[in-house]
């Protein structure tokens, strides 16, 4: 048999598989296509038929490409591939679930604007703090124009309708008309930054409604309130954005790269994980394939921030503790910045420095070197907590009497809940007795968009993704286990407080006193902590013995590219 002959034979099963998955997930696009035709047919909008066969193509091509990557040619490492894999898809994404329809994503844009202000040398808020944007943008957080043109407030008892936040077949007619050049609003390159917003006469939205509060020079003040958080959070949405006005795009270009430059920085961050990783890249892979996972980190959502920066610290401990000879001084100073960026964006992960202990003492030179090191990492992350959230920290422990605004009752206050311990420990049953598949699903991808229910992930392929997922998890014939029995408990353990300290901050900020469990939990809060969980698990009694790990990465990309081209559908039926 000639080499040819035998290159051949080893690729037929890898060609097999691809041919056979690509034509299952063909087959049931054609059929979700019915139902674009369908929507078509109720609203005469023929430029979705467009905009359905790009997406059909882009995601027939990505499964060509990842299936020739993973299956057939399988010469590039694990992170080379999730790079392509990554952006292709979170650009699929992007593009299907549209700007500002992620959970909370217009608070990030305007945050990440008001960076783009400091970046430009502009004035970044008003004197009431409310942020500055070009007056050709403000028409993206009120399409129906019933916010007051004067900055006095709502013209209207309606609330603002803020662009992909209910997505329907209009959003789609809004994003084209917009589109990349914003139409004549958006031919100028952005004007300069006023020290104060005066009075002046509306200028004409792409979205057909009027700018807010527009000033005589072209600038609007926004009525999202920006996110209180550190500035790097923000610091890639913020480069996109940057960019964009500095090439006089549109708002709608302005929104794409934004999320580009998001989608990029993980995507980075992502490759440098894997291979920092001394074991378990497949599954930081599968979990960067999650349809939520893909879902934020194609959005400006600064959670792409924490995803990012809590999987490479997980792999540097991991790296540390498993297949390096000794600690560096440079690798305390990298656990050092990754907590100090990562911490204040949200707290409660904090609780990932637990994974230095998995770091044999004596790798560091002993307990005086560990000590040090300790220092630096809890020192540099307490040290950023005071400087960017210690009002915040502030207001939520020495208010006595809270009010839950969103529910207009009274909240729990901080005393109140330290003093009734089993109050708290009865709240947090009810919410994993009542949310508990709720969480689960969500973290997966449940509902998405700004979680809407209708635009989910099917609970048949959250099944199928989660258990694809355990399967990268279990251990291979032949490997050999790193973690032991007593390390993986402390890891558990690690897991368990960070679930319970999310679900206390949410007991605090984001329940009234009447709920019978907490609100605000959701299941995407679990996707940072989800990698060093499912690498615990690995154990001598399960073994995998079939399906390697490239060709269940590939199912779940097979997977991800029918969820959304089935979301694509259902918008297309909301008219």
């Amino acid at each position: 048999m000639s080499a040819n002959d035998k290159k051949l034979q080893l690729r037929t099963p890898g060609l097999r598989l691809l041919a056979a998955c690509a034509l299952a997930v063909a087959v049931l696009g054609l059929w979700h296509g019915l139902d674009v035709r369908d929507g078509i047919a109720r609203t005469g909008n023929r430029f979705l038929y467009g905009w359905y066969g790009a997406a059909f193509v882009w995601g027939m091509g990505l499964l060509a490409a990842s299936g020739w990557l993973l299956l057939i040619r399988r010469q590039w490492s694990l992170e080379r591939v999730f790079v392509v894999c990554s952006l292709a898809l979170g650009v699929l994404f992007a593009a299907v679930l549209p700007p500002l329809s992620a959970p909370d994503e217009v608070a990030h844009y305007i945050s990440a604007y008001q960076v783009s202000n400091r970046l430009m040398g502009k004035t970044a808020a008003d004197e009431d703090g409310r942020v500055l944007i070009r007056a050709q943008d403000a028409w993206v957080e009120d399409l129906e124009d019933v916010l007051a043109d004067d900055g006095s407030g709502r013209t209207s008892d309606r609330d603002s309708a803020v662009l992909g936040q209910m997505m329907t077949q209009y959003t789609y007619g809004e994003i084209r008309g917009g589109g990349p050049g914003g139409g004549e609003a958006a031919a100028a390159p952005d004007g300069g930054m006023a020290e104060a917003v005066g009075g002046g006469e509306a200028e004409a939205a792409p979205g057909g409604g009027k700018s807010a509060a527009v000033s005589g020079d072209g600038v609007a003040v926004s009525y999202q309130p920006a996110v209180h958080t550190t500035l790097l959070a923000y610091a890639p949405q913020a480069v996109g954005i940057t960019l964009a006005r500095a090439l006089g795009l549109g708002s709608i270009g302005l929104l794409f790269l934004g999320r580009l430059f998001n989608l990029l920085f993980y995507t980075g961050m992502g490759y440098l994980t894997m291979r920092r990783m001394p074991f378990g890249k497949e599954v930081v892979f599968g979990v960067g394939l999650l349809p939520m996972t893909l879902n934020l980190v194609s959005s400006m959502s600064y959670d792409v921030m924490i995803l990012a920066m809590t999987a490479y610290f997980t792999a540097v401990c991991l790296d540390l503790a498993y297949r390096a000879e000794r600690v560096r001084l440079l690798d305390v100073a990298v656990l050092a910045l990754v907590m100090a960026v990562m911490g204040p964006c949200k707290m409660v992960y904090g609780v990932i420095a637990g994974l230095c202990l998995l770091i044999p003492v004596k790798k560091f030179g002993g307990w005086g070197r560990w000590l040090a090191a300790a220092a630096a990492v809890l020192g540099a992350f307490a040290l950023a907590m005071l400087v960017v959230n210690s009002q915040t920290v502030a207001l939520y422990t020495g208010i006595q009497d809270r009010h839950v605004i969103w529910a207009d009752e009274p909240g729990y206050s901080f005393a109140q809940l330290i003093h009734s311990p089993l109050l708290v420990l009865k709240m947090c049953y009810s919410t994993l007795v009542w949310q508990g598949g709720e969480l689960f699903s969500g973290m997966i991808g449940g509902s998405l968009g700004n979680m809407d229910p209708v635009l989910n992930t099917p609970y048949i392929i959250v099944l199928g993704l989660a258990f694809t997922l355990l399967m990268l998890a279990l251990r291979k014939p032949g490997e050999s286990l790193k973690i032991s029995g007593g390390q993986r408990v402390w890891i558990w353990v690690i897991c368990l407080i960070c679930l319970g300290a999310l679900m206390f901050s949410m007991l605090l900020a984001w329940t009234p006193v009447s709920a019978s469990f907490i609100r605000g939990v959701q299941g995407r809060y679990l996707l940072p902590l989800l990698p060093i969980f499912a690498l615990s698990l690995k154990n001598d009694r399960l073994v995998r013995t079939d399906c390697d790990d490239r060709k269940l990465l590939f199912g779940m990309i097979c997977m991800d590219v029918y969820v959304i081209l089935r979301i694509f559908s259902v918008v297309c039926l909301r008219v």
